[in-house]
């Protein structure tokens, strides 16, 4: 587990768990797909799976290539098989790439992480919203999950798991992130059909909804002032950390939550999700 009692400041460098996890074998040989791997919430379930026993395949833009490989590092350094691809989940073909690698270089998949997304504020709310952007964040967050898993549900045995992850946008929506927002309320409707669907096969589908989280993504697409502000709302009054995500993401994926499907599960830093 992370040690959260001293969380660093929300302008240093996220903390994904790299010096603080320590696994227990909750998830001793199994095989997790993670999209969005390289970094940021990605990278910290990766580190979290490495450390209890799980072989990861790491999926990620191509341009964040130097991230992806220092994410493999850690997973190495914890005796675990580290693959990684590199492409565009918008693309379907794509989608369906990444579970044929896993079946094919780690033997199959047992637990699904649909973690990609893709934001951009916009501070003129629908109006300064394009249709390119819409798209991408329409594929990004939505087509891929859906792509991914139709594609990997054929090799998902009775005891996996598939944990997608939305956010308290899809709760308490802000009116720049008005389409990112939209896609994460997909997402939790997504997660709670398809845990229903699944369910008689044994087959778990929950999610997780981060709160106001330190990750690359945020003063990428931030303007400044509000990068400052960033998780001050909350009752806890800061941002989290990635380390603080993963035990979630260990949570969903581990029999520690055998009897749960079809939840999401709230990590916001004390901000209701209703």
């Amino acid at each position: 587990m992370p040690d959260t009692e001293n969380p660093r400041n929300a302008h240093d460098q996220p903390d994904h768990g790299e010096e603080s996890y320590v696994g227990s074998g909750r998830l001793t040989d199994r095989r997790a797909v993670i999209t969005g791997g390289d970094s940021g919430i990605g990278r910290a379930i990766a580190i979290a799976f490495a450390r209890e026993g799980a072989d990861v395949l790491l999926s990620y833009l191509p341009e964040e290539q130097r991230d992806a490989e220092t994410t493999a590092d850690w997973i190495r350094k914890a005796g675990r098989t580290a693959v990684l691809v590199p492409g565009d989940i918008t693309d379907e073909t794509m989608c369906t790439g990444i579970v044929q690698r896993a079946v094919a270089e780690l033997g199959g998949i047992d637990i699904l992480v649909n973690n990609a997304a893709y934001q951009m504020a916009q501070e003129g709310g629908i109006a300064d919203i394009s249709t390119e952007q819409f798209d991408r964040v329409m594929r990004t967050n939505l087509y891929a999950m859906f792509w991914l898993c139709k594609a990997a549900l054929p090799h998902l045995q009775a005891g996996s798991t598939i944990i997608n992850t939305s956010s308290i946008q899809a709760y308490q929506p802000s009116p720049q992130l008005l389409d990112y927002a939209t896609t994460k309320a997909g997402i939790v409707n997504f997660t709670k059909a398809l845990g229903q669907e699944l369910a008689e096969r044994g087959i778990r589908v929950n999610a997780v909804a981060p709160g106001p989280i330190w990750t690359p993504l945020i003063p990428a697409t931030m303007p400044t002032e509000n990068v400052e502000k960033h998780g001050e709302s909350t009752p806890l009054g800061r941002a989290g950390q990635p380390a603080e995500l993963a035990p979630a993401y260990v949570f969903f994926a581990s029999a520690d939550s055998s009897y749960i499907t079809a939840e999401v599960l709230g990590v916001t830093g004390g901000q209701p999700l209703s």
